[in-house]
């Protein structure tokens, strides 16, 4: 089940909005991203008491991809899928829930900080003395809700709005951990996304059915260490894949 939490963080500071709570604003799992209904306090408990009695009673998943990489075959034609990697942060009996790795915007790290407000604790002279992490291309996660800001980072803190995925990686949704790299405290592991994707119950698993996507356990150092443009031949590698070998008409690996 996708957790409900506070303050997803915008790209633009007067869209920033304290009050909306994160993923309840928003279905994950529609590319309509249509608004939820707010309900009261007490409904809310009520229902996402529901909901967590629901899901221990449902038996698990036969393909549970958590912390897996999809990665886009040549016939995914998709113009926002097609040669992407996926790292799936959530899958369950709800859905899927994943950001694209591999798809750089025009925004880097310290335009986002300038964006949302945030000063930097040292500020270099030159361009070039920027540190390499405020550098990094802020990524296009996927189409639902683009104006939203995502983190993947290590988990050595803990912050307001945080998605424990493994050991190794989390995903927040609010601006404390940006906050904090921007004072030189953060995580050194850190990759930005604007918008994520999402899978309603069945679709990802259909997808997959149909050739869309490899799937592979995903390794955290091709997400935070390697450079955007070599991530997916690095995922391939996984399976021991090159590039070359893969075609339009190719089955599941």
């Amino acid at each position: 089940m996708i957790k409900r939490r506070n303050s997803p963080f915008s790209f633009s500071a007067e869209d920033f909005d304290e009050s909306v709570d994160s993923f309840g604003a928003f279905d994950p799992f529609h590319s309509d991203s249509s608004s939820r209904d707010a309900a009261s306090a007490d409904d809310g408990k009520q229902a996402e008491g529901e909901d967590a009695a629901s899901e221990e009673a449902r038996p698990p998943l036969e393909l549970d991809l958590t912390d897996h990489f999809l990665i886009a075959m040549p016939s995914m034609l998709d113009p926002i899928f097609g040669g992407t990697v996926v790292y799936l942060c959530e899958h369950n009996h709800n859905g899927a829930l994943g950001v694209v790795i591999n798809k750089p915007t025009d925004m880097t790290m310290d335009v986002l900080f300038d964006r949302i407000n945030l000063k930097l604790e040292i500020r270099p002279d030159t361009p070039d003395a920027m540190p390499e992490l405020y550098r990094r291309p802020v990524m296009f996660g996927g189409p639902v809700q683009v104006e939203r800001g995502f983190v993947l980072h290590s988990t050595s803190e803990k912050y307001s709005s945080t998605l424990q995925v493994t050991d190794e990686v989390a995903l927040t949704t609010s601006k404390d951990v940006l906050e904090a790299v921007a004072h030189g405290d953060g995580p050194q592991r850190v990759l930005v996304t604007l918008g994520c994707s999402g899978w309603s119950p069945g679709q990802l698993e259909g997808e997959i059915g149909r050739n869309g996507w490899l799937t592979v356990k995903a390794d955290p150092s091709i997400i935070f260490e390697l450079p955007v443009e070599e991530r997916f031949t690095a995922a391939l590698a996984l399976l021991g894949i090159d590039p070359v070998m893969l075609s339009g008409d190719a089955g599941r690996a």
